[in-house]
């Protein structure tokens, strides 16, 4: 069943407000969810639309005629319109998308359908009016997106936080051309619309995650049918949204910039967060070696759970120094660094000769004081830079397909080897401002995930 039968079902028979109900999609110019027995015919779906569009005024004067019976008009604005005939009464309800019919007799309440309607277009979402602190968000009603070309509706049952969506809130990131400014770069639940031009990749009902540009932290987002994957087998909604944008981020790293090699060196800052607990895996995967900084032992520990080789807290030691013992003075040969300016002469030093740099953040700043081109320039080594947010949809296609066939198959049960998402608490979209003053503090090992209210 669809969520728009769902709405028939249960906002309108079961209350008994209404005697029979369907739902006309304008674009598609069809029914597209009607109650048992209940059939529209197709020239009557179109002079519904059409009296919204162009003809209202004659309805009101003249009433309507459908099922080849006739009802005059008794009341209409420029949503709804109620009719009747001797027998019963006809309420018609349009929104920017959808038009609602129900048929209904004397005892009956049909205003309740100019709300249930008005629901279909709307959708809770976290929201902030000004740049500012965590204080600054709430839950806020906003129109429900609807998929464009190409594009599927998922209504989302869990997202997560990235660092990307506290720049975002503070005014420091704003989202690409085009994209949704709610936030929230990665989502998991399940298929409820296809835009015009899918493929046929996915149906309604599948339960996919979903990487994004934004949206992501709302009760519905659409994306592009080639941004989606299915959820891993044995895996809840919950453990699907921390992969997304954490895990394609640290496979682009590795292997369409960085291109890793088995038996490299890894250096991951940030090794306990989402996209460090990802490279950990992800470098192991590649039978290559990974090596991370972390700034408290707990963390360290969860880092050597994920299987890091070595672990160095930032706070009380030089991790270059730590490193280069590690490696009996090679240096690591591609560093994965979040942090950016403060770290940019302990990288160099442990850095090995030809190796590779890649500056994905800068939670230090981009400032950078010395001489940084000759020291790298001595090494022979290269610095690369990468965003993944704003790529473009046929870049996100190739790293979403190449991750689902490489990678996607190691998180199903009795895989091995295994590749498991770390969530590290999950709040409601309403505890949103905690959710983003947790992160804010440096608190979480893995993943901070919002889970959407479950009556959505």
């Amino acid at each position: 069943m669809n969520e728009l039968q769902a709405l028939l079902n249960d906002a309108l028979l079961r209350t008994k407000h209404v005697e029979n109900a369907a739902i006309i999609d304008i674009k598609q110019q069809k029914v597209c969810a009607s109650t048992s027995g209940f059939n529209v015919p197709p020239d009557d779906a179109l002079n519904l639309i059409y009296a919204f569009h162009q003809n209202l005024l004659q309805v009101r004067r003249g009433g309507l005629f459908f099922k080849e019976k006739r009802y005059k008009c008794v009341r209409a604005d420029k949503h709804s319109i109620y009719l009747q005939n001797p027998d019963r009464g006809l309420i018609v309800v349009k929104t920017n998308t959808f038009i609602l019919l129900a048929t209904y007799k004397g005892d009956m309440y049909p205003s309740v359908c100019v709300e249930a309607v008005e629901k279909l277009d709307k959708m809770l979402a976290a929201y902030f009016d000004c740049p500012g602190g965590p204080e600054n968000l709430y839950v806020k009603e906003v129109t429900k997106p609807h998929p464009g070309e190409g594009e599927v509706l998922v209504k989302v049952s869990a997202s997560a936080l990235n660092r990307a969506d506290l720049l975002q809130r503070r005014g420091k990131y704003p989202p690409p051309k085009g994209a949704s400014d709610i936030l929230g770069l990665e989502a998991a639940g399940s298929v409820v619309g296809l835009g015009p031009g899918c493929k046929g990749r996915w149906k309604i009902g599948d339960a996919v995650m979903a990487l994004l540009s934004g949206g992501g932290q709302a009760e519905y987002v659409t994306a592009p049918e080639g941004h989606l994957m299915p959820v891993p087998r044995g895996m809840t909604f919950v453990q699907a949204a921390a992969i997304p944008e954490a895990w394609l981020t640290a496979f682009q790293l590795l292997h369409f910039v960085g291109k890793v090699e088995e038996g490299e060196r890894v250096l991951i800052h940030a090794g306990a967060s989402g996209v460090g607990l990802a490279a950990i895996q992800l470098v192991r995967l590649a039978k290559a070696i990974p090596i991370v900084t972390a700034g408290t032992q707990e963390k360290l520990k969860a880092t050597a759970n994920a299987g890091a080789a070595a672990g160095f807290n930032y706070k009380n030691e030089d991790f270059s120094e730590k490193v280069l013992a590690f490696t009996q003075g090679s240096g690591v040969d591609l560093i994965l660094d979040c942090v950016g300016g403060s770290y940019w002469e302990k990288n160099l030093a442990c850095l090995s000769t030809d190796g590779r740099w890649i500056v994905y953040g800068l939670l230090s700043g981009g400032e950078v004081h010395g001489d940084l081109f000759a020291r790298l320039l001595s090494k022979r080594a290269s610095i690369h830079t990468s965003l993944l947010r704003s790529r473009d949809k046929e870049y996100k296609e190739r790293l979403v397909k190449a991750f689902t066939e490489e990678v996607l198959p190691h998180f199903s049960e009795g895989t091995s080897p295994h590749l498991q998402p770390f969530v590290d608490s999950v709040y409601s979209l309403h505890e949103i401002a905690e959710a983003h003053r947790v992160m804010e503090e440096n608190k979480n090992i893995g993943k901070i995930v919002i889970e959407m209210p479950a009556s959505s």
